[in-house]
């Protein structure tokens, strides 16, 4: 929660921050945009999309066969960016400051999936995802939200339906996405008086890498602690399940999300972008599940009526700001 109270803290002070000199904002010939987690799924193809389309991307990595990959791209520059790493956040600010362009745009991409049921998950394994999924966003954020605030650019955060649904041995991941929720919705009220949008963005199922290095992280055969849980059932069609997501759409319609996040006149705050209706209907449904929940059983309960004034005026609201 320290993490939460310091971000809340930083954006009060954030103009008078003078540790870091700020390069001249991006020029609207070629804005720069920062995108971490860029050596596979989403991250790769935004960036690939991005530079095709003329922009400067800063795309982090961890590998050096990644990097270099990245950096064979024209109008990429690929930094070595581990988001859980200070050291290596600082030098990428460092990097970008020293190319002169500014940088326009962030897209928090950088993220890792783990699972198991909540009662047999390593706390240790949940904190080193959060590391990832949460304060490795926070960490980044705060790092780059001067040069983003000088340019009055954007910062697009790349949740995911589970922040939104759950299910057996998704507790871990599924959380984190929600934090992520809370923090965009948050750093968007807070990033108002810079004039910077902020955006979330919900991607449904498409291919990715993350199915295969979470098999590669768990290994290939079921411990005994596994065998002999009163979840091993689970286990076992976890294990029997493809390693990897190409049964999946490529995630062009997600890069699409992204790109109007960051550039278009009156961006959305929030992208729920999935690949058919089925995958819109579990996501719309558990929210509509959740605020029956809440309003059933208390004190102040609305009528369905009520409910649904409620609805249509937030409706109305949401047509009346995509019209501005």
């Amino acid at each position: 929660m320290r993490y939460l109270f310091r971000l809340t803290c930083l954006f009060g002070g954030l103009l008078a921050i003078s540790s870091i000199s700020l390069a001249t904002a991006a020029s609207d010939e070629q804005k720069a945009v920062l995108v971490t987690g860029a050596s596979t799924g989403i991250g790769r193809h935004v960036t690939e999309v991005l530079a095709a389309d003329g922009y400067f991307v800063y795309a982090g990595a961890r590998k050096q066969k990644d990097l270099d990959a990245l950096n064979a791209i024209e109008n990429v520059q690929a930094i070595r960016l581990d988001v859980t790493i200070q050291d290596e956040v600082d030098a990428a600010v460092e990097i970008v400051r020293q190319g002169g362009r500014g940088l326009y745009g962030l897209v928090n991409n950088a993220g890792v999936g783990s699972g198991g049921p909540i009662l047999d998950v390593d706390e240790d394994d949940i904190r080193w995802l959060f590391d990832v999924n949460v304060f490795g966003v926070i960490k980044v954020t705060k790092a780059f939200a001067p040069f983003i605030i000088e340019s009055k650019g954007r910062i697009t955060t790349i949740g995911s339906i589970a922040g939104i649904l759950t299910w057996v041995g998704g507790g871990d991941y599924t959380m984190s996405k929600h934090a992520i929720e809370a923090f965009a919705d948050t750093l968007e009220k807070e990033m108002q008086r810079f004039e910077v949008e902020v955006s979330v963005i919900q991607p449904g199922n498409y291919r990715s890498e993350i199915s295969k290095t979470i098999r590669a992280r768990r290994g290939s055969e079921l411990t005994e602690a596994q065998k002999q849980s009163p979840y091993a059932d689970y286990y076992k069609g976890r294990m029997e399940g493809p390693a990897d997501r190409s049964q999946y759409k490529d995630p062009d319609e997600v890069s699409a999300a992204i790109i109007h996040a960051l550039f278009d006149a009156n961006p959305k705050h929030r992208y729920m972008v999935v690949p058919n209706r089925e995958e819109a209907g579990w996501t719309i449904g558990q929210t509509m599940q959740r605020l029956a929940q809440r309003n059933e059983r208390q004190e102040h309960a609305f009528s369905r009526e009520e409910l649904i004034a409620m609805l249509d005026s937030a409706i109305a609201a949401e047509h009346a700001e995509a019209n501005e």
